[in-house]
């Protein structure tokens, strides 16, 4: 049966001779791949048409990790974000740009291609036509890029709740870092000019006053580093503190009573995704309640079990708030992301109940995706404990190995993983559910 179904295939095959077969295998490929492997295999696609020392992609669909890179480790492992901002604001829409700019520390020839839709770029260092025919070899590098880029909108829109947790997670502390090292440099700078132009000191004085000046700055400089490089982590009484902030200004104008049961100050740290979750969360269910008539009071309570950030929300109304409304559903979902349980207790005349119960340790779930890394056993390890937000001298103790293997294996593993920093590798380890 199906050799007859497929004959009439083989026949039409046998009568195509000269199909690309070297590029549709590349499309296939491009089509299939996942976030991780999309900037290898559009590499390997492109080649054939376009030679480079190497590939970078800069999308800001992947908030915790817009590059994605292959090529030679001398660029991929240096290039920066400034780099290619400066570089797309030359960009036109689609258009292919040759030129030269400046990528990881120097200038380089490249060829530059925007994709409007996502504001995504494409970059090729050391571009040079492969093909007999450049015009259509460079028609065929914009078509890849074209399928590549929408791809990855894809995978994004597709990918579990947790990786676009984590993937924000990691973007906003990358953020709300760089602006707290503006602050302290901006400062620190201008200290160091007004030394350098006082009249009143003179030049002995004014290089001791900026020598000391520049090394305060290097040590402040490497502690908010070193903040960068751990997972984010949050006191439970401290994130309580900050929904307590957030819910305040309801108290004052809806007529609503919001009272707040604290959870114990020693509570275990909460992870930065638990965190954030379960704030907004809770803002959730009180606006919903809120919304309910003859509510007059809501009592919110956080507590933690060493193993569960455990939240109850209760109201005074007439027990009116559905389960199924769109509000809850929305919320249930966010609890689902983070492997967690809604129960919704609604008792007429009495008012809703709700108990949320979110984990602090996700089970370790690892993807498929994970095998393709190519990790050894131990280096598996190692970015396991990296994911928990453990240091270096911990994993060391832990694992019974010296503190410089760790850098070793860590070092490794930014090279398989593509990825420039601890963050950026916590953040990826957790979206393939590693924990």
């Amino acid at each position: 049966m199906s050799i007859v179904a497929d004959q009439p295939l083989k026949d039409s095959l046998a009568v195509l001779p000269d199909l690309p077969w070297p590029l549709l295998q590349a499309v296939a490929a491009l089509a299939d791949a996942s976030l991780a492997q999309i900037a290898e295999r559009l590499r390997d696609a492109t080649l054939p048409y376009m030679g480079s020392s190497a590939l970078v992609i800069f999308t800001e669909d992947c908030t915790g990790r817009p590059q994605k890179k292959a090529g030679a480790q001398e660029i991929i492992s240096h290039v920066s974000i400034t780099e290619l901002e400066a570089l797309r604001t030359v960009l036109s829409d689609d258009v292919p740009w040759f030129g030269e700019a400046e990528l990881a520390g120097r200038i380089r020839p490249v060829l530059a291609v925007k994709y409007s839709p996502s504001n995504a770029i494409l970059v090729l260092t050391d571009p040079h036509p492969t093909g007999p025919m450049h015009d259509a070899g460079l028609d065929v590098v914009k078509y890849l890029w074209r399928l590549a880029a929408g791809r990855i909108q894809e995978r994004v829109t597709d990918a579990p709740p947790s990786y676009l947790l984590e993937s924000r997670a990691a973007s906003a502390e990358r953020v709300r870092v760089t602006a707290e090292l503006t602050d302290l440099h901006s400062t620190t700078l201008e200290i160091l000019l007004a030394a350098l132009r006082s009249s009143s000191l003179d030049h002995a004085a004014a290089r001791s006053t900026v020598t000391g000046l520049t090394a305060k700055a290097l040590v402040e400089l490497r502690t908010l580093s070193d903040r960068t490089t751990d997972s984010v982590k949050e006191p439970v009484a401290k994130a309580f503190e900050r929904l307590r902030d957030d819910l305040r200004p309801l108290t004052r104008f809806s007529g609503i009573e919001v009272e707040f049961i604290e959870p114990p100050l020693n509570g275990r740290a909460l992870p930065g995704e638990v965190a954030h979750a379960a704030r907004a969360i809770v803002r959730g269910l009180v606006l919903a309640m809120m919304e309910e008539p003859h509510v007059s009071r809501v009592r919110t309570q956080w507590d933690c079990d060493g193993e569960n950030l455990l939240i109850n929300v209760r109201d005074d109304g007439r027990g009116s708030l559905d389960a199924d409304a769109p509000s809850i559903a929305r919320l249930d979902r966010r609890v689902q992301a983070l492997n967690g349980q809604l129960r919704m207790d609604v008792m007429p005349g009495w008012g809703a109940d709700i108990f949320v119960s979110l984990p602090l340790d996700l089970p370790a779930r690892p993807s498929e995706d994970v095998a393709e890394w190519n990790l050894a056993a131990r280096e598996l390890e190692v970015l396991q404990h990296l994911a928990a937000g453990e240091r270096n001298r911990t994993i060391a103790s832990t694992l019974g190995i010296s503190e410089n293997t760790v850098k070793f294996h860590v070092r490794n593993l930014f090279r398989k993983l593509d990825v420039g920093s601890r963050t950026e590798a916590i953040a990826l380890a957790h979206s393939h559910g590693l924990r």
